[in-house]
């Protein structure tokens, strides 16, 4: 590492020394509209390189060129982009002219920019101002709905990173998170980052625009830009908002007197006495709304911006406070950013950008959302003198034997996470159009999890006799060294770009967990696990490391910006694949368009004003798993240990089943689309269709436990999977008179997953066993269908009386049981008894169809935007229907609908939902999960610029925001948006303890000096 930094430095000094071409020229001016609007936030880009400028909110702009042949390209979404050479002008004011979505567009690509013309893969840019509008934790929340083919799935928990899966899912083992490249330092999640610094957000959707990034690139790439200083005088900038969430949909339970009622139908069905007398109970407790409330929620930013001809800075501070719906729970996040560029000669550019964040939380209880639908009703939070209220004083037996005050009364667990990310680079202008860039990156992550359980008594049950202090510290060190060099150059009708690089990383984490027992507790500083017994102490660690050698090319032709070609190359290499001679993968990709709009042909028609086709292929990997996967790893334990010859000796026993060599998980992907533009450019339409393919996807596959590993567990290349689907853009954006305009946005993508082989033949795998019962597993990856589809029984009715069970095929049932589908015996028909024969897909968890709807209408200086979005052809399996072990309380909808008599239901059944083969997966407990909602609503007042020169400021804008405030789904549960489980594709749809969303409702103030 050494020598090749050192070896750079030298080729640096060298080729400084010769650079003695050219003329610095400092370029100053503005960009305006039409009707002679100033347009801030447009881009002044230097042609063939990374280095630009924004406009100011006046649409003045300063950059340095560094010859009289340098060319300007001024663009901005929503106008034609124009290209300009420098030659002897110092000061250049540009008119941009409307245009929905010009092909000049310039937008990110990995290591690069390109006009949206060239570009022969699926790529998506999002402006950073349209994702701060919105008032999101995490700046990818606010894509939803926004990007046809990206599915995101949000957590109402304070500081959780949504789920984001592009094109369906691209792997089954590890992270199925995308790659996100921040400044050029690559992360697999952001929450870290404050939305208003983000200048634009890029997602490379198919494979040849993402193999450029081949061995991370298998779930998809998010390119993110973050804003930049520019030359001038300083500029202030405050962005803030107070307000509050709210949940939503909240299920109705049953209430004391018809809980009471309920649980003695269950007892008597189990042929024991009433437990209960209901005439003794009223409503009794509502359990959500004791331990839930109206959580408060607030964010401020400022920045500060400016610089002057050799040198920008942009600073900014960040500050989050977010209360969660569960009382006690709340969330902090503090950020700093720090972002310098320096023009240190006139060919060489140097900055750096450094990021801090640094949060803390009070944690929910594990488990409170399944504690708050189970609690029993009849149970008061607190009795007459005080203490608990106990369920063993209403022998409700252990099913429900817990008082969710206590639960959070007595919870005691904070997090601390701290992360410091950086990233310098210096840019050197070799000839003209060959230009040299070197980046060094890195980030530094350290986090803590304190628990402390006390002893303490509350209820007969909820007990403990021997404090516990726990800490959990993860720790991650990243460093990542880039080289590129890229050659523009335009000869005649013919352009080339030609771009080279080599990459190395080093990816290390270590975990560190430490507990002691009888810990004191008076305050804070007596938390140290020294002051615990010496003998309950124990200490664990674990870590993971890898390490990536990488080289890259690519190659972009254009002819006459009619014919269109794109090829890349990408070599990786990682020590996580390095037994048997597997650790290379090589990830080419190419790409080709023609955009039919620029020929000759097209030149009297008054139809498209753009139209062009683009095709593509291309390879990506997936190193997104544990390292080591093919190493055997033993367990030792007294639980092993033999006695021979009166002597004890040490056993062990096999962890778990590994295979001999992992091989790279590949990713193979086709795509074909179209982009037009009609009526003069008001209406815009893309349209692609793509099938990306995952060959030798890695998958943990369960086995006998009679082989004695520890795991249970095989994992290894086990299946092919794809998704294959369609996705549609059309936006409409006009003016009706000089005072309004307005723009409205459909986007829709259809995604059809499906398994193509396994190795294990027709043997499935099983998985999604997270609030299911006695083992049961909800759902069964097999060739033919999709991962993880929901599998189980269909249920035919409700058994009324005994002489139906008598002449069924199960004769062990009860009046009020479900009434289960004999479907195929060992020979393939029915046969008269219900098994595990019987079983079939009931359902996927694996959406069809994701879309948004997205529109802003402008009067004035009042603004007015409605997002819309939504999900359809999806299941979601409600887990909390029949996880049950004795008398759990019921939903209200449950207890309206349920078996308790003959003729008194065919579709609820009893009150035993949890007992006998009831509580087995079954096509009750799957529900539809489509759903529909107003995602985002804002409105908002800029104030004239009079006010704002009275005032001595820039700009002033008010606004008013609801997010999530309506909601439209037949799910019975809190919310039909559920996360999948640890992350893993084979558990998604399960909804059991899910933290729901909320609303959140707020009003904000941007103001800049």
């Amino acid at each position: 590492m050494k020598t090749v930094l050192r070896t750079l430095f030298v080729m640096l000094l060298l080729v400084i020394g010769l650079q003695s071409y050219g003329q610095q020229i400092t370029v100053t001016g503005k960009v305006t509209t039409t009707d002679g609007s100033a347009l801030p936030g447009a881009s002044v880009l230097l042609k063939g390189t990374t280095t630009g400028v924004p406009t100011d909110v006046d649409g003045n702009y300063s950059i340095i060129t560094p010859s009289t042949q340098s060319v300007l390209v001024f663009s901005m979404i929503g106008m034609t982009a124009q290209e300009i050479t420098v030659g002897t002008q110092t000061v250049i004011n540009v008119i941009l002219q409307d245009d929905a979505r010009s092909l000049n567009e310039v937008i990110i690509v990995g290591y690069g920019t390109q006009r949206k013309l060239d570009v022969t893969g699926s790529v998506v840019q999002i402006k950073g101002d349209e994702i701060s509008k919105q008032p999101s934790m995490n700046a990818v929340s606010g894509l939803q709905g926004k990007v046809a083919g990206v599915q995101i799935s949000n957590s109402g928990k304070p500081g959780e990173a949504p789920q984001i899966r592009i094109r369906g899912a691209g792997t089954a083992y590890g992270s199925a998170n995308p790659l996100y490249v921040v400044d050029g330092v690559w992360f697999d999640d952001i929450s870290f980052l404050n939305s208003g610094d983000i200048e634009s957000m890029n997602i490379l959707k198919d494979a040849s625009s993402q193999s450029i990034y081949g061995v991370r690139a298998a779930n998809g790439v998010v390119l993110i830009t973050t804003k930049k200083g520019k030359a001038g005088n300083a500029v202030v900038n405050y962005n803030g908002y107070v307000g509050y969430q709210k949940v939503t949909n909240q299920i109705k339970m049953a209430n004391a007197n018809e809980y009471a009622t309920i649980v003695n139908e269950l007892s008597a069905i189990n042929g024991k006495g009433n437990i209960l007398d209901p005439a003794q109970f009223g409503e009794g407790t509502d359990w959500y709304h004791q331990i839930l409330r109206n959580a408060l929620i607030t964010n401020h930013q400022i920045s500060i911006s400016g610089g002057g001809e050799k040198s920008t800075y942009n600073f900014s501070l960040g500050y989050l406070n977010q209360d969660g719906i569960v009382k006690k729970n709340n969330f902090k996040r503090y950020t700093a950013r720090l972002q310098n560029d320096f023009q240190v000669l006139k060919s060489l550019k140097i900055g750096y950008t450094a990021t801090g964040s640094f949060s803390k939380s009070k944690d929910e209880a594990g488990g409170i959302f399944r504690q708050l639908y189970a609690a029993g009703p009849v149970v008061p939070v607190y009795y007459a003198d005080g203490t608990y209220g106990d369920p063993t004083d209403y022998n409700l037996g252990d099913g429900n034997n817990f008082n969710p005050q206590t639960t959070i009364d007595f919870f005691n667990q904070n997090t601390k996470k701290t992360l410091l990310t950086a990233n310098a680079f210096a840019e050197l202008t070799i000839l003209n159009g060959l230009t040299f860039r070197t980046s060094l990156g890195g980030r530094y992550g350290q986090d803590e999890t304190r628990s402390y359980v006390p002893k303490y008594i509350a209820t007969f049950k909820q007990r403990n006799t021997t404090s516990k202090l726990e800490f959990i510290r993860p720790q991650t060190r990243y460093w990542i060294f880039e080289n590129t060099l890229t050659y523009t150059k335009d000869i005649g009708k013919h352009s080339f770009t030609a771009l080279v690089g080599q990459s190395a990383q080093r990816d290390q984490s270590y975990k560190l967990t430490a507990s002691a027992l009888n810990v004191p507790y008076e305050s804070e500083g007596d938390l140290f696990l020294t002051l615990g017994s010496a003998d309950g102490r124990n200490v664990t660690d674990e870590g993971d490391l890898g390490t990536y050698a990488s080289y890259f090319g690519r190659v972009n032709y254009s002819f006459d910006d009619r014919f269109l070609v794109n090829a890349s190359l990408r070599a990786d290499g990682s020590s996580k694949f390095y037994q048997g001679g597997n650790a290379w993968g090589y990830f080419p990709s190419v790409g080709a368009g023609w955009v039919i709009s620029n020929e000759s042909f097209m030149a009297g028609q008054h139809i498209f004003d753009n139209l062009k086709i683009r095709g593509s292929w291309g390879k990506i990997g997936n190193a997104s798993v544990p390292s080591n996967l093919s190493t055997l790893t033993v367990a030792t334990g007294g639980n092993l240990a033999a006695i021979f010859g009166g002597q004890v000796n040490t056993g062990a026993s096999i962890n778990t089943i590994i295979p001999p060599t992992t091989y790279w998980e590949r990713g193979v992907g086709t795509d074909i689309g179209i982009e037009g533009a009609l009526l003069k450019n008001r209406l815009t339409i893309e349209l692609d269709y793509y099938l990306k393919k995952t060959e030798q996807a890695i998958f943990d596959i369960p086995v006998l436990t009679s082989l004695g590993t520890a795991s249970g567990r095989i994992v290894g290349n086990q299946a092919t999977f794809q998704n294959k689907g369609i996705e549609a853009v059309l936006n409409w954006r006009d003016n009706i008179g000089k005072d309004f305009n307005y723009s409205i946005g459909v986007n829709g993508g259809l995604n059809n997953n499906k398994v193509l082989s396994v190795t294990s033949g027709a043997n499935a795998i099983y998985d999604g066993g997270v609030g299911l019962t006695s083992g049961a597993l909800a759902t069964r990856t097999v060739v033919g269908g999709p991962i993880g589809s929901f599998y189980g029984y269909v249920v035919d009715g409700i058994f009324q009386n005994q002489d139906e069970i008598s002449k069924s095929a199960q004769p062990n049932a009860k009046p009020g049981d479900f009434k289960y589908r004999d479907i195929s015996g060992t020979n393939g028909t029915p046969d008269g008894t219900i098994s595990s024969l019987d079983r079939q897909v009931i359902g996927n968890p694996n959406p069809k169809l994701t879309y948004g709807i997205n529109t802003a209408f402008n009067y004035k200086n009042i603004d007015l935007s409605l997002d819309f979005q939504g999900v359809a052809k999806v299941d979601i399996y409600n887990a909390n229907l029949g996880w049950r072990y004795g008398n759990e309380n019921f939903s209200k909808d449950f207890y309206d609908h349920r078996w308790h008599g003959e003729g008194t239901s065919n579709t609820y059944p009893s009150a035993n939902i949890g007992g006998g083969s009831n509580y087995l997966p079954n096509t009750f407990f799957v529900q539809n999960g489509s759903y529909f909602r107003v995602r985002n609503a804002q409105i908002g007042f800029t104030f004239p610029q009079p006010v704002n020169d009275k005032l001595r400021i820039k700009k002033l804008r008010l606004y008013a925001n609801a997010q999530n405030p309506l909601n439209f789904f037949k799910y019975k549960g809190l919310s039909p948006e559920v996360r999948a489980n640890e992350n893993k594709p084979t558990q998604a749809g399960i909804d059991a303890n899910v933290y729901p969303l909320s609303a959140t409702y707020n009003f904000g103030i941007n103001v800049t000096f």
